[in-house]
């Protein structure tokens, strides 16, 4: 997968499925998204392109208060890195990208910028200014894109949301957060003296307590304590560490 960092110097795309949003948690609603993103590129022999912010949008628009994240920008790469998406451009998430109207984003970003030929988004999706743009907005204000919407996913009757994943991991019920996630909870941090450090401080971990993990795909015991530190009990290699719940 190939990862840019804004729209300057961007190659040209063959055929572009293009979606948009913050991914965070990359979970099981977003997996069937990208599915769909990378099926139909191969169907038409064209490329998948995901666009995703940083940092998340809440930041920007100055309501971070109380917002963790289950996805730092390292893990989203790491993650999204395993679902065949050809590209990944990142969006420097500013006040003058928030305040784009629908339309504009849509001519000068995802077609002028991107050629983008389908567009795929989630049942719920909001994009542009004061979240105006919508699927219905596209159907009329689509310059041409080919929309795909797909629709709300449940895991064993239960929605999946980042808000729900977010508070389940908040419980330390990382079992039932790795269920509606696909995948095992993810944590990259900087291994040292036993000790795992994360770098985005927005980052959700669990709360204080024992918990059976992989690090570098072996099996560990890690202990969270009440200041959120994370040791290994039984140490682990210095450097970056991928550890999983």
């Amino acid at each position: 997968m190939r990862v840019f960092y804004g729209f300057d110097a961007l190659p040209h795309f063959v055929r572009p499925t293009v979606t948009v949003g913050s991914y965070d948690g990359v979970h099981s609603g977003h997996l069937a998204l990208l599915r769909t993103v990378a099926g139909r590129a191969r169907a038409q022999g064209g490329e998948s392109v995901v666009l995703t912010f940083e940092p998340h949008p809440r930041v920007t628009l100055g309501r971070a208060d109380g917002l963790r994240l289950l996805t730092s920008l390292e893990e989203k790469i790491y993650l999204l890195g395993q679902q065949g998406i050809d590209n990944l451009i990142v969006i420097p998430f500013d006040k003058a990208f928030s305040a784009l109207a629908p339309d504009t984003f849509i001519r000068d970003y995802l077609v002028g910028r991107i050629g983008a030929e389908t567009l795929v988004v989630g049942f719920n999706h909001r994009f542009g200014r004061d979240k105006q743009g919508s699927y219905d907005y596209l159907g009329s204000h689509g310059f041409g894109l080919e929309v795909v919407e797909v629709g709300e996913c449940d895991v064993d009757a239960e929605k999946v949301s980042s808000t729900v994943i977010r508070r389940l991991v908040a419980q330390g019920d990382m079992a039932r957060a790795a269920r509606l996630l696909s995948h095992p909870y993810l944590v990259i941090g900087t291994a040292a003296a036993g000790r795992i450090r994360t770098d985005d401080p927005l980052k959700l971990l669990p709360p204080a307590g024992s918990y059976q993990v992989r690090i570098g795909g072996r099996p560990a015991r890690l202990t969270v304590d009440a200041s959120q530190n994370l040791i290994i009990r039984d140490g682990c290699p210095d450097g970056r560490a991928v550890l999983t719940f």
